[in-house]
């Protein structure tokens, strides 16, 4: 009987969508659980029989895929953050391009010996989610896309493994939020969302999708504020563009600064539900900026 507490997970980059390489360098994943994993799409047989019974269920397609949960930690996963940006790291800075990149992802579980590893191959990285908020960690999710899985009795000939990260998980206490290119020291939250609205592009004479069509990169979320002045509402109300900017820093002094140049509000609704105080949620979509030519930057600074 497997356990969550022996499952672990690691990758190793593909050269070839949906190709593992031969004698692969797995690169541990820091999780706290996925969702990772097969549906088949069916039909019954529609043959009619006069016993009324079903004569058969037909596979007409797999689809794979799902969430990779995380405590988010400096230098664990500047891989996906490449991939899912679909840029390249360049002196420790990073923005949203077109460089499409797969992995094999693996799972073992380490408790059973009937076919413990399962192996996703041409897994890219469809979105990230991140949560910040007061007195927590940073959490956050990866959206994975994946071509087919296969199941193993033990691990590939010639793997190597590396071990996991041991960065601190970042905490909301530490770091700044800049709105507008001001201090902000109201934000209760933020929510960060990059998609890349991946789509499987299915073939005939393949139950698996082909490499799968690519969308525009939608970066969005909202951020909650203590309603303490208009100066917020009035922009969403005028619909004026302005930046959002967030370091996250952990003990060590590790730095990961998000920058969306330029963003417009989406909502401003300043409601009451009680005498506490008042929070005013602005959810927001983030925009090209003609002057950095992006509409994310994600910077890395090691302490």
């Amino acid at each position: 009987m497997a356990d969550g507490s022996q499952h672990s997970m690691a990758y190793t980059a593909e050269s070839t969508y949906g190709v593992t390489p031969g004698s692969p360098s797995f690169k541990a994943i820091r999780n706290k659980g996925t969702t990772l994993g097969q549906d088949i799409e069916g039909s019954i047989d529609e043959e009619l029989r006069d016993d009324r019974q079903i004569v058969d269920y037909d596979c007409t397609g797999k689809n794979l895929g799902g969430d990779i949960n995380i405590n988010f930690s400096y230098g664990s996963f500047d891989d996906f953050l490449e991939a899912v940006t679909m840029g390249t790291w360049e002196n420790d800075k990073l923005t949203t391009g077109k460089t499409r990149r797969s992995f094999t992802i693996e799972r073992r579980f380490g408790d059973i010996t009937d076919k413990a590893y399962h192996r996703y191959r041409g897994c890219e990285i469809n979105a990230l989610n991140l949560s910040i908020a007061p007195r927590a960690r940073v959490t956050g999710s990866l959206t994975v896309l994946s071509k087919d899985l296969t199941l193993g009795v033990s691990s590939l000939p010639g793997s190597t493994y590396t071990a996991a990260t041991t960065s601190e998980v970042f905490k909301s206490f530490r770091g700044v939020v800049q709105e507008g290119s001001t201090d902000l020291a109201v934000a209760t939250e933020i929510t960060f969302s990059l998609n890349n609205n991946l789509e499987p592009r299915w073939v005939i004479g393949s139950e698996t999708t082909d490499e799968p069509g690519v969308g525009r990169s939608n970066v969005s979320g909202q951020m909650s504020v203590y309603f303490k002045n208009s100066t917020l509402l009035e922009k969403f109300l005028n619909q004026e563009a302005s930046s959002l900017k967030f370091s996250l820093v952990d003990a060590a002094g590790n730095t990961y600064v998000f920058t969306l140049p330029r963003i417009k509000y989406t909502g401003g609704k300043v409601d009451v539900s009680g005498e506490g105080a008042i929070i005013l949620p602005l959810p927001f979509q983030a925009t090209y900026d003609p002057t950095e030519g992006t509409n994310l930057t994600i910077e890395r600074i090691t302490a």
